[in-house]
Protein backbone atom coordinates (compact mmCIF):
# COMPACT_ATOMS: atom_id res chain seq x y z
CA UNK A 1 0.00 0.00 0.00
CA UNK A 2 2.76 2.35 0.87
CA UNK A 3 4.59 1.62 -2.36
CA UNK A 4 1.55 2.18 -4.49
CA UNK A 5 0.75 5.45 -2.71
CA UNK A 6 4.40 6.53 -3.05
CA UNK A 7 4.33 5.78 -6.77
CA UNK A 8 1.09 7.65 -7.15
CA UNK A 9 2.51 10.71 -5.39
CA UNK A 10 5.76 10.61 -7.33
CA UNK A 11 4.12 10.57 -10.79
CA UNK A 12 2.81 14.20 -10.66
CA UNK A 13 6.17 15.42 -9.40
CA UNK A 14 8.03 13.67 -12.21
CA UNK A 15 5.65 14.96 -14.82
CA UNK A 16 5.92 18.49 -13.50
CA UNK A 17 9.73 18.30 -13.48
CA UNK A 18 9.79 17.02 -17.07
CA UNK A 19 7.28 19.47 -18.46
CA UNK A 20 8.54 22.60 -16.65
CA UNK A 21 11.72 23.06 -18.75
CA UNK A 22 9.80 22.50 -21.95
CA UNK A 23 7.27 25.08 -20.94
CA UNK A 24 10.02 27.51 -20.00
CA UNK A 25 11.77 26.95 -23.36
CA UNK A 26 8.61 27.49 -25.39
CA UNK A 27 7.40 30.47 -23.44
CA UNK A 28 9.51 33.10 -25.37
CA UNK A 29 8.03 31.98 -28.69
CA UNK A 30 4.59 32.00 -27.23
CA UNK A 31 5.25 35.43 -25.79
CA UNK A 32 6.38 36.72 -29.24
CA UNK A 33 3.34 35.21 -30.91
CA UNK A 34 1.08 36.84 -28.40
CA UNK A 35 2.70 40.22 -29.02
CA UNK A 36 2.20 39.85 -32.78
CA UNK A 37 -1.36 38.83 -32.25
CA UNK A 38 -2.03 41.78 -30.00
CA UNK A 39 -0.43 44.24 -32.47
CA UNK A 40 -2.36 42.70 -35.36
CA UNK A 41 -5.49 42.97 -33.33
CA UNK A 42 -4.84 46.63 -32.64
CA UNK A 43 -4.00 47.35 -36.32
CA UNK A 44 -7.04 45.54 -37.66
CA UNK A 45 -9.38 47.22 -35.27
CA UNK A 46 -11.12 50.02 -37.23
CA UNK A 47 -10.77 53.50 -35.86
CA UNK A 48 -13.60 55.95 -36.06
CA UNK A 49 -12.68 59.34 -37.61
CA UNK A 50 -13.17 62.41 -35.54
CA UNK A 51 -16.43 64.16 -36.25
CA UNK A 52 -15.53 67.70 -37.50
CA UNK A 53 -16.33 69.89 -40.52
CA UNK A 54 -13.78 71.19 -43.04
CA UNK A 55 -16.07 73.91 -44.41
CA UNK A 56 -14.83 77.48 -44.08
CA UNK A 57 -16.60 79.57 -41.52
CA UNK A 58 -18.00 82.63 -43.28
CA UNK A 59 -17.51 85.80 -41.27
CA UNK A 60 -20.38 88.14 -40.78
CA UNK A 61 -20.50 91.35 -42.79
CA UNK A 62 -19.35 94.43 -40.96
CA UNK A 63 -20.57 97.07 -43.43
CA UNK A 64 -23.75 98.93 -42.64
CA UNK A 65 -24.28 100.42 -46.10
CA UNK A 66 -24.04 97.16 -48.09
CA UNK A 67 -27.76 96.43 -48.30
CA UNK A 68 -28.61 100.01 -49.21
CA UNK A 69 -25.88 100.05 -51.87
CA UNK A 70 -27.07 96.78 -53.39
CA UNK A 71 -30.63 98.09 -53.52
CA UNK A 72 -29.42 101.25 -55.29
CA UNK A 73 -27.53 99.18 -57.86
CA UNK A 74 -30.64 97.08 -58.50
CA UNK A 75 -32.70 100.24 -58.95
CA UNK A 76 -30.15 101.64 -61.39
CA UNK A 77 -30.11 98.39 -63.33
CA UNK A 78 -33.89 98.32 -63.57
CA UNK A 79 -34.01 101.93 -64.77
CA UNK A 80 -31.34 101.33 -67.42
CA UNK A 81 -33.13 98.27 -68.73
CA UNK A 82 -36.43 100.14 -68.94
CA UNK A 83 -34.81 103.02 -70.82
CA UNK A 84 -33.43 100.66 -73.45
CA UNK A 85 -35.92 99.88 -76.19
CA UNK A 86 -34.50 96.39 -76.74
CA UNK A 87 -31.31 94.38 -76.58
CA UNK A 88 -31.12 94.23 -80.36
CA UNK A 89 -28.30 95.88 -82.27
CA UNK A 90 -29.35 99.27 -83.74
CA UNK A 91 -30.40 99.08 -87.37
CA UNK A 92 -27.64 101.36 -88.69
CA UNK A 93 -24.97 99.45 -86.75
CA UNK A 94 -26.27 96.08 -87.91
CA UNK A 95 -26.45 97.26 -91.51
CA UNK A 96 -22.79 98.30 -91.49
CA UNK A 97 -21.64 95.08 -89.82
CA UNK A 98 -23.55 93.00 -92.38
CA UNK A 99 -22.58 94.94 -95.48
CA UNK A 100 -19.31 96.66 -94.53
CA UNK A 101 -15.86 95.40 -95.55
CA UNK A 102 -14.52 94.97 -92.01
CA UNK A 103 -14.69 92.17 -89.47
CA UNK A 104 -15.23 93.28 -85.91
CA UNK A 105 -13.43 92.11 -82.76
CA UNK A 106 -15.33 93.22 -79.67
CA UNK A 107 -14.45 91.56 -76.34
CA UNK A 108 -16.96 92.22 -73.51
CA UNK A 109 -15.32 94.10 -70.68
CA UNK A 110 -12.71 95.72 -72.94
CA UNK A 111 -12.79 99.37 -73.99
CA UNK A 112 -11.17 98.96 -77.40
CA UNK A 113 -12.92 97.70 -80.53
CA UNK A 114 -10.91 96.40 -83.49
CA UNK A 115 -11.91 96.27 -87.16
CA UNK A 116 -9.78 94.27 -89.61
CA UNK A 117 -9.79 93.54 -93.34
CA UNK A 118 -7.56 92.45 -96.19
CA UNK A 119 -7.08 94.85 -99.09
CA UNK A 120 -4.97 93.12 -101.71
CA UNK A 121 -1.64 92.38 -100.04
CA UNK A 122 -2.38 94.85 -97.24
CA UNK A 123 -3.66 94.11 -93.76
CA UNK A 124 -5.74 97.00 -92.36
CA UNK A 125 -6.41 97.30 -88.64
CA UNK A 126 -8.68 99.99 -87.19
CA UNK A 127 -8.96 100.67 -83.46
CA UNK A 128 -11.39 102.91 -81.56
CA UNK A 129 -12.39 103.05 -77.91
CA UNK A 130 -15.37 103.63 -75.62
CA UNK A 131 -13.10 105.85 -73.51
CA UNK A 132 -13.70 108.73 -75.94
CA UNK A 133 -17.38 108.89 -74.94
CA UNK A 134 -16.56 108.76 -71.22
CA UNK A 135 -13.96 111.52 -71.49
CA UNK A 136 -16.46 113.64 -73.43
CA UNK A 137 -19.00 113.28 -70.60
CA UNK A 138 -16.37 114.37 -68.07
CA UNK A 139 -15.53 117.47 -70.13
CA UNK A 140 -19.23 118.33 -70.43
CA UNK A 141 -19.67 118.08 -66.66
CA UNK A 142 -16.78 120.47 -66.05
CA UNK A 143 -18.24 122.89 -68.61
CA UNK A 144 -21.66 122.76 -66.91
CA UNK A 145 -20.06 123.49 -63.53
CA UNK A 146 -18.30 126.57 -64.89
CA UNK A 147 -21.49 127.79 -66.56
CA UNK A 148 -23.41 127.32 -63.31
CA UNK A 149 -20.84 129.34 -61.39
CA UNK A 150 -21.07 132.17 -63.94
CA UNK A 151 -24.86 132.13 -63.72
CA UNK A 152 -24.76 132.32 -59.94
CA UNK A 153 -22.48 135.36 -60.11
CA UNK A 154 -24.87 137.08 -62.50
CA UNK A 155 -27.85 136.47 -60.18
CA UNK A 156 -26.16 138.08 -57.16
CA UNK A 157 -27.73 141.50 -56.49
CA UNK A 158 -25.04 142.84 -54.18
CA UNK A 159 -21.90 143.64 -56.22
CA UNK A 160 -19.74 143.09 -53.14
CA UNK A 161 -20.82 139.43 -53.03
CA UNK A 162 -19.80 138.76 -56.61
CA UNK A 163 -16.52 137.25 -57.65
CA UNK A 164 -13.48 139.29 -58.67
CA UNK A 165 -13.88 141.46 -61.74
CA UNK A 166 -11.85 140.19 -64.71
CA UNK A 167 -8.99 142.39 -65.85
CA UNK A 168 -10.46 142.81 -69.32
CA UNK A 169 -13.90 143.96 -68.14
CA UNK A 170 -15.25 147.47 -68.76
CA UNK A 171 -15.08 148.43 -65.10
CA UNK A 172 -11.38 147.52 -64.84
CA UNK A 173 -10.38 149.60 -67.83
CA UNK A 174 -9.49 146.59 -70.05
CA UNK A 175 -10.99 145.47 -73.33
CA UNK A 176 -14.74 145.95 -73.45
CA UNK A 177 -17.29 143.33 -74.37
CA UNK A 178 -20.23 143.92 -76.70
CA UNK A 179 -22.59 144.46 -73.79
CA UNK A 180 -20.54 147.39 -72.52
CA UNK A 181 -19.69 149.13 -75.80
CA UNK A 182 -22.26 151.88 -75.29
CA UNK A 183 -21.77 152.17 -71.52
CA UNK A 184 -19.82 155.04 -70.03
CA UNK A 185 -18.68 155.88 -66.51
CA UNK A 186 -19.80 159.09 -64.77
CA UNK A 187 -17.79 161.13 -62.32
CA UNK A 188 -19.46 159.50 -59.31
CA UNK A 189 -18.43 156.01 -60.51
CA UNK A 190 -21.85 154.91 -61.82
CA UNK A 191 -22.34 153.39 -65.23
CA UNK A 192 -24.17 155.61 -67.66
CA UNK A 193 -26.08 153.93 -70.45
CA UNK A 194 -26.41 155.50 -73.88
CA UNK A 195 -29.93 156.42 -75.03
CA UNK A 196 -30.02 153.65 -77.58
CA UNK A 197 -29.49 151.08 -74.80
CA UNK A 198 -33.03 151.72 -73.57
CA UNK A 199 -34.42 150.27 -76.79
CA UNK A 200 -35.40 146.64 -76.49
CA UNK A 201 -33.39 144.31 -78.72
CA UNK A 202 -36.56 143.09 -80.41
CA UNK A 203 -37.36 146.67 -81.47
CA UNK A 204 -34.02 147.09 -83.22
CA UNK A 205 -34.44 146.12 -86.89
CA UNK A 206 -30.79 145.26 -87.39
CA UNK A 207 -30.85 142.85 -84.41
CA UNK A 208 -34.26 141.28 -84.92
CA UNK A 209 -33.39 140.10 -88.43
CA UNK A 210 -30.12 138.54 -87.27
CA UNK A 211 -31.74 136.76 -84.30
CA UNK A 212 -34.56 135.40 -86.48
CA UNK A 213 -32.06 134.04 -88.99
CA UNK A 214 -30.01 132.45 -86.19
CA UNK A 215 -33.11 130.77 -84.72
CA UNK A 216 -34.13 129.39 -88.11
CA UNK A 217 -30.63 128.08 -88.69
CA UNK A 218 -30.57 126.42 -85.25
CA UNK A 219 -33.82 124.57 -85.95
CA UNK A 220 -32.44 123.12 -89.17
CA UNK A 221 -29.19 121.92 -87.62
CA UNK A 222 -29.06 118.48 -86.04
CA UNK A 223 -27.24 117.73 -82.84
CA UNK A 224 -23.62 116.97 -83.77
CA UNK A 225 -22.08 113.63 -82.85
CA UNK A 226 -19.13 113.40 -80.51
CA UNK A 227 -15.58 113.15 -81.92
CA UNK A 228 -14.19 109.61 -81.84
CA UNK A 229 -10.51 108.85 -82.32
CA UNK A 230 -9.86 106.20 -84.98
CA UNK A 231 -6.38 104.76 -85.48
CA UNK A 232 -5.73 103.13 -88.85
CA UNK A 233 -2.68 100.86 -89.22
CA UNK A 234 -1.73 99.43 -92.62
CA UNK A 235 0.90 96.71 -93.02
CA UNK A 236 2.18 94.61 -95.93
CA UNK A 237 3.44 91.36 -94.38
CA UNK A 238 4.35 89.82 -97.72
CA UNK A 239 6.49 92.72 -98.95
CA UNK A 240 8.10 94.36 -95.92
CA UNK A 241 8.15 94.82 -92.15
CA UNK A 242 7.08 98.50 -92.11
CA UNK A 243 3.74 99.98 -91.10
CA UNK A 244 1.83 103.15 -92.03
CA UNK A 245 -0.31 104.50 -89.19
CA UNK A 246 -2.79 107.34 -89.45
CA UNK A 247 -4.45 108.93 -86.43
CA UNK A 248 -7.87 110.26 -87.41
CA UNK A 249 -11.04 111.63 -85.84
CA UNK A 250 -14.52 110.55 -86.95
CA UNK A 251 -17.35 113.02 -86.44
CA UNK A 252 -20.54 113.90 -88.30
CA UNK A 253 -19.72 111.53 -91.15
CA UNK A 254 -16.26 112.98 -91.79
CA UNK A 255 -12.83 111.41 -91.29
CA UNK A 256 -10.20 114.02 -90.39
CA UNK A 257 -6.53 112.99 -90.41
CA UNK A 258 -4.46 114.38 -87.54
CA UNK A 259 -1.15 112.58 -87.99
CA UNK A 260 0.50 110.21 -90.47
CA UNK A 261 3.26 108.00 -89.05
CA UNK A 262 5.62 105.50 -90.61
CA UNK A 263 7.39 102.82 -88.56
CA UNK A 264 10.19 100.66 -89.90
CA UNK A 265 8.95 97.82 -87.68
CA UNK A 266 5.25 97.00 -87.66
CA UNK A 267 5.44 96.05 -83.99
CA UNK A 268 6.17 99.67 -83.09
CA UNK A 269 2.85 100.75 -84.58
CA UNK A 270 0.93 98.67 -82.02
CA UNK A 271 3.35 99.24 -79.13
CA UNK A 272 2.52 101.51 -76.23
CA UNK A 273 3.30 105.17 -76.87
CA UNK A 274 5.61 105.17 -73.85
CA UNK A 275 7.81 102.45 -75.33
CA UNK A 276 11.39 103.82 -75.67
CA UNK A 277 11.80 102.42 -79.18
CA UNK A 278 8.61 104.09 -80.36
CA UNK A 279 9.41 107.41 -78.72
CA UNK A 280 12.88 107.41 -80.28
CA UNK A 281 11.63 106.69 -83.81
CA UNK A 282 10.97 109.59 -86.18
CA UNK A 283 7.34 109.05 -87.12
CA UNK A 284 6.74 112.00 -89.43
CA UNK A 285 5.55 115.63 -89.40
CA UNK A 286 2.06 116.76 -88.33
CA UNK A 287 -0.45 116.12 -91.08
CA UNK A 288 -1.36 119.80 -91.34
CA UNK A 289 2.23 120.66 -92.26
CA UNK A 290 2.13 118.52 -95.39
CA UNK A 291 1.49 119.90 -98.87
CA UNK A 292 -2.24 120.32 -99.50
CA UNK A 293 -2.20 118.05 -102.54
CA UNK A 294 -0.45 115.39 -100.48
CA UNK A 295 -3.10 115.71 -97.80
CA UNK A 296 -5.88 115.23 -100.35
CA UNK A 297 -4.21 112.15 -101.83
CA UNK A 298 -3.76 110.56 -98.39
CA UNK A 299 -7.46 111.15 -97.69
CA UNK A 300 -8.34 109.43 -100.97
CA UNK A 301 -5.89 106.66 -100.07
CA UNK A 302 -7.88 105.94 -96.90
CA UNK A 303 -11.22 106.32 -98.66
CA UNK A 304 -10.32 103.53 -101.12
CA UNK A 305 -9.62 101.22 -98.19
CA UNK A 306 -12.97 101.78 -96.49
CA UNK A 307 -12.02 104.60 -94.12
CA UNK A 308 -14.79 106.80 -95.40
CA UNK A 309 -18.11 108.45 -94.53
CA UNK A 310 -19.82 105.14 -93.76
CA UNK A 311 -17.14 104.30 -91.20
CA UNK A 312 -17.29 107.82 -89.74
CA UNK A 313 -21.02 107.37 -89.11
CA UNK A 314 -20.66 103.83 -87.77
CA UNK A 315 -17.93 104.42 -85.16
CA UNK A 316 -19.79 106.91 -82.87
CA UNK A 317 -22.98 104.84 -83.09
CA UNK A 318 -21.19 101.64 -82.14
CA UNK A 319 -19.34 103.34 -79.29
CA UNK A 320 -22.67 104.51 -77.86
CA UNK A 321 -24.16 101.01 -78.27
CA UNK A 322 -21.17 99.29 -76.65
CA UNK A 323 -20.98 101.77 -73.78
CA UNK A 324 -24.56 100.98 -72.79
CA UNK A 325 -23.82 97.25 -72.69
CA UNK A 326 -20.60 97.72 -70.76
CA UNK A 327 -22.32 99.96 -68.23
CA UNK A 328 -24.99 97.35 -67.56
CA UNK A 329 -22.31 94.70 -67.11
CA UNK A 330 -20.43 96.98 -64.73
CA UNK A 331 -23.54 97.56 -62.63
CA UNK A 332 -24.23 93.84 -62.38
CA UNK A 333 -20.62 92.97 -61.50
CA UNK A 334 -20.28 95.57 -58.76
CA UNK A 335 -23.69 94.71 -57.29
CA UNK A 336 -22.77 91.01 -57.18
CA UNK A 337 -19.43 91.81 -55.55
CA UNK A 338 -20.98 93.95 -52.81
CA UNK A 339 -23.79 91.47 -52.26
CA UNK A 340 -21.52 88.40 -51.98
Amino acid sequence: MLSIRAITRSIPRAVSRCSAPAVRRVSPALRQTSLLQSSWTRASTPRLAAAFSTSRIRPEKQGEVDEELVAKFESELQMEKEMRDSDDVPVNVKDYLDNGPFEIEDVPGKEEVVLTRQFGDEHIRIVFSVADLNSLDADADRFDERALEDEEDENVDDPSERGPIPANSAQSGGAQSKSTVNAGQTSDGNIAAAPEDSIAPADRPELSDEETAAEDEGEDEQEPSFPARVTVTITKPSTGPGALQLETVAQDGVIVIDNAYYFAEASLATADEGTPERKAAYAGPPFGNLDEDLQVLLERYLDERGVNTALALFVPDYIDYKEQREYLGWLENVRSFVEA
